[in-house]
C-alpha cells in the first residue's frame, strides 16, 4: 500500500484514496495516482469538498515537477529573485495544467505540466527583471544608488547631487552617472506614456506623450532624394517628351487632351508616355 494512503473507505469519495501527506508520495506512485485523481476530477462538481480534495492532492503530489523545473533557473536568483518565488510561480503553471488536462487525449500529465510550469517561470523572469541587459556590477550599483538616494534625501530634505552620492558611496562621479544611466534599463515604458520635464502633480499638469518627442523619418527627405535623382534624367529627355510629362502631370491633362494640344493621336501619346516613364524608372533604379 502507498505510504499515507487510506483505501476508499477512509476517503472523501467512493473511488479516491485518502492521502494525508501527498508530498511524500514517491514520483512513480504519484504518476499512477495522478491519473486516477485527474479522471475523477473531471466528474466532480467544482467548488465541492470532494473537488477541492482531489485538486489540492494533485497539486501536492506533483509539486516535485515544479521543483525540478525551478532548478533550471536557480542560476538567475542573483537578479534579486528568491528560489521560493520561482517555485510559487511554477506552482501556478502546475495548477493551470491540472485544470486544463484532458484524460481522454491519453497524454501523460507530465508532458503537459512541464511546459506550463516552465512557461510561467519564464514569463515571471521576463516581467520582473531588467528590460535591457546590463552588467551585473551595474545591477548591484543600481540597488546601492537607490538606497543612498533615499537616505540622503532624508538628510538633506531634497534629492542628492551626483557629487554627494559619489562621496557617500566612495565612488567616482563617473561611476555614479553610469549606474544611474544603467538603471533606466530596469524597466521599459510605453512611448504613449506622458512625460513632463518638471512634473507638477499638485496642479494636475501632464506632459505630452513620449512618442511626440522621439525623432522620426521625414517623408519630405525621401521626396527630396527622388527629385534630386530625377532632375538629371529629365534633362536628358527630348523636348516633346518633357512637354508631354508637363502636360500630363503638371497640368493634369488627359491623354486625349494632350493629343489635341500636340496634334497627335491619343494612342501615340500613350506610347510616348509609357516609353518615357519606363526610361525614367529604369534610370532611378540604377542610381
Amino acid at each position: 500500500m502507498l505510504p499515507d494512503a487510506i483505501p476508499a473507505g477512509g476517503g472523501l469519495s467512493n473511488d479516491l484514496p485518502r492521502i494525508d501527506n501527498a508530498r511524500r508520495v514517491a514520483p512513480a506512485d504519484a504518476r499512477e495516482l495522478s491519473r486516477l485523481f485527474l479522471v475523477r476530477l473531471r466528474s466532480l462538481e467544482e467548488g465541492t469538498r470532494e473537488y477541492q480534495y482531489a485538486r489540492n492532492t494533485l497539486i501536492e503530489m506533483n509539486i516535485s515537477l515544479v521543483n525540478f523545473a525551478a532548478r533550471r533557473f536557480r542560476g538567475r536568483t542573483g537578479e534579486g529573485i528568491d528560489v521560493e518565488d520561482i517555485v510559487q510561480v511554477g506552482t501556478i503553471g502546475l495548477i493551470k495544467a491540472i485544470d486544463r488536462f484532458d484524460p481522454d487525449r491519453e497524454v501523460e500529465f507530465t508532458t503537459l505540466a512541464l511546459p506550463y510550469i516552465t512557461g510561467e517561470i519564464k514569463r515571471f523572469f521576463r516581467d520582473s527583471t531588467w528590460a535591457v541587459h546590463v552588467p551585473r556590477r551595474l545591477q548591484e550599483l543600481r540597488s546601492e544608488l537607490a538606497k543612498s538616494q533615499e537616505a540622503l534625501t532624508e538628510v538633506f530634505g531634497r534629492a542628492p547631487t551626483v557629487k554627494e552620492l559619489a562621496e557617500h558611496l566612495d565612488l567616482r562621479e563617473a561611476d555614479v552617472i553610469e549606474g544611474m544611466v544603467a538603471a533606466n534599463g530596469y524597466t521599459s515604458g510605453s512611448i504613449d506614456s506622458a512625460t513632463c520635464s518638471k512634473p507638477r502633480a499638485s496642479d494636475g499638469v501632464e506632459g505630452r506623450p513620449l512618442a511626440d518627442t522621439v525623432g522620426d523619418l521625414d517623408p519630405d527627405m525621401e521626396l527630396f532624394e527622388d527629385v534630386h535623382t530625377l532632375a538629371p534624367l529629365l534633362k536628358s529627355l527630348g523636348e516633346r517628351d518633357r512637354q508631354i510629362l508637363a502636360l500630363r502631370f503638371g497640368q493634369e491633362m488627359t491623354q486625349a487632351e494632350i493629343g489635341v494640344e500636340l496634334g497627335i493621336s491619343q494612342m501615340q501619346v500613350s506610347r510616348l508616355l509609357t516609353r518615357t516613364l519606363t526610361r525614367l524608372r529604369t534610370g532611378m533604379l540604377a542610381s
